[in-house]
């Protein structure tokens, strides 16, 4: 019973938190005539209500592609579709056709907050809390509660959902995926990961790491028993769960391939996601910070473009993806999604700094193995979208938050005294330097400073961002300055994780115990 007191107040405090968030502003509040997110999703909900399902991707006089075209998988269109029937019976004019386009009002406003609060409440947060418990080093009521705390106070995704404006619910599906993979219920995780990727199909920055678990836990059981028998298992379990969602859209190949080229206009470029933002770049990513220096748009072809962000993606994914098909392991899998999803958000096509998120729930997951490096990489994710977080007028929630998730992590991790090579699971690799790297008995100290370091230049970054103008001549100063920093820190982070993958002692063991 007292564990699940401390779990009630846990919960309490986060959804507080994000109640306190809603109140502020949202993406586009007051600014037409695209307004922002917020009238995104509120437009969708008019398409899918007052249209035909065979019109909802296509252009037409009733559906402006170019104003908010819905541009997500059919799990997206049939949230969106639940939503506004419900909107209808509250005011028909907040989905009325053509006449409600950027309505604004305060009770719509409680509407729609309440629609995301609604869905963290019933997807995200129960699968925080499960997954909490599930975790053999949080076996105490209280470690659970502390993990889960941390986990559901990360800045970034309160500050987007119930700030900016979006629905935690891909990224809860995903997260239901990685609980029933933890307790070898390996249909229903391959179900969960179906409905996440077909919430939003950015859930394919997740989709090697589930893919290569389940393959290699197919190969280690063997291929030619219940290897085998499994594999048909989960693949027909995908088959069925795709072919649901997508059911009203297969009437012909037309509406197919139209929904296809919502979802990945490859057409637009690889910056094209960049310049979403105003004045870009303001993206955190390795192409968008190559940009200042090298203007890549103006001297490769899009196709050019495409094969290259492919080619680097893919090289950048492949070493990780090896050792977790070899070596499948729980443990694996989980820093396998952190590092791929990061290849994905620094070198692939078409990247969104609200991205940045596909990396950031994967690091909360191992936020009780390294907190030092889960609460640093955390802090740095929300530092990322400081330009949008500025324009939406979030400042005030964004110094609040972050200060109180690095709080929270400091008194819950303790995580200035867990710098050591081991606490950072570097122990396998410092061994393999032995005799040849003098410094890394200092290793501890260096880390501490580095990160002392980085959160005072994020601070005054941020600081400097929202109080100062910046020079007539270069007015985007201050955004591409926080993008160049973020991305250097997510490339240093990317090789530590890679590093900690590719010389982990203990897949090696784990994963005897799968097979």
């Amino acid at each position: 019973m007292e564990k699940w007191s401390l779990m009630t107040i846990t919960v309490l405090l986060a959804l507080t938190v994000r109640w306190t968030v809603s109140l502020g502003s949202y993406s586009g509040a007051g600014k037409p005539p695209m307004y922002g997110d917020y009238e995104a999703q509120r437009h969708w909900q008019e398409v899918t209500y007052n249209l035909p399902i065979r019109q909802w991707y296509f252009n037409t006089s009733d559906n402006n592609l170019l104003y908010w075209g819905l541009d997500y998988p059919p799990l997206t269109a049939y949230h969106s579709f639940v939503c506004a029937y419900i909107a209808k019976l509250i005011n028909p004019d907040w989905i009325a056709l053509h006449t409600s386009r950027g309505y604004e009002s305060q009770p719509h406003k409680l509407f729609m907050r309440t629609t995301v609060f609604v869905a963290d409440l019933l997807v995200y947060i129960p699968a925080v809390i499960l997954y909490c418990f599930s975790l053999k080093e949080t076996s105490t009521k209280k470690k659970a509660s502390i993990c889960a705390l941390c986990i559901l106070l990360y800045p970034g995704l309160i500050l987007i959902d119930h700030g900016h404006f979006q629905y935690p619910l891909s990224l809860g599906f995903a997260l239901w995926g990685v609980l029933y993979l933890s307790y070898d219920w390996d249909l229903l995780g391959s179900v969960a990961f179906c409905l996440a990727l077909n919430y939003k199909q950015m859930e394919l920055y997740h989709s090697l790491p589930f893919f290569c678990y389940l393959l290699g836990k197919c190969f280690k059981k063997g291929l030619k028993g219940k290897g085998l028998v499994l594999l048909t298992k989960i693949a027909g379990t995908v088959v069925v769960c795709f072919a649901v969602c997508w059911l009203p859209f297969c009437t012909d190949m037309e509406q197919i391939m139209q929904v296809l080229r919502r979802l990945f206009p490859i057409d637009r470029g690889l910056f094209e996601a960049c310049m979403f933002s105003s004045p870009p770049p303001r993206l955190a990513n390795i192409w968008c910070s190559l940009s200042v220096l090298i203007k890549i748009k103006n001297i490769v072809s899009p196709q050019t473009q495409l094969k290259l962000s492919f080619a680097v993606t893919f090289l950048s994914l492949l070493p990780t993806c090896i050792k977790l098909t070899v070596q499948p392991s729980l443990r694996g899998f989980k820093f396998a999604l952190v590092s791929c999803a990061l290849s994905f958000f620094l070198f692939s096509f078409q990247v969104h700094e609200k991205s940045i998120l596909l990396v950031s729930i994967p690091v909360c997951l191992i936020i009780n193995e390294i907190p030092f490096m889960a609460t640093w990489f955390l802090l740095v994710s929300t530092f990322s979208m400081l330009p949008l977080l500025l324009k939406d007028g979030l400042l005030l929630a964004y110094a609040v938050t972050m200060l109180a998730f690095l709080s929270a992590c400091v008194a819950s991790f303790s995580i200035f005294e867990k710098t050591s090579a081991e606490d950072l699971q570097l122990k396998p690799f410092s061994l393999s330097l032995k005799g040849h790297v003098s410094w890394f008995k200092s290793f501890p100290k260096i880390v501490r400073s580095l990160f002392l370091l980085s959160v005072t230049l994020m601070g005054i970054l941020s600081l400097v961002s929202a109080a100062v103008h910046p020079p007539q001549r270069l007015p985007d100063l201050f955004p591409v300055s926080v993008s160049i920093i973020s991305c250097l820190h997510f490339l240093l982070f990317l090789v530590y994780f890679n590093v900690v993958i590719l010389w982990d002692s203990k897949n090696s063991r784990s994963q005897k115990k799968i097979s």
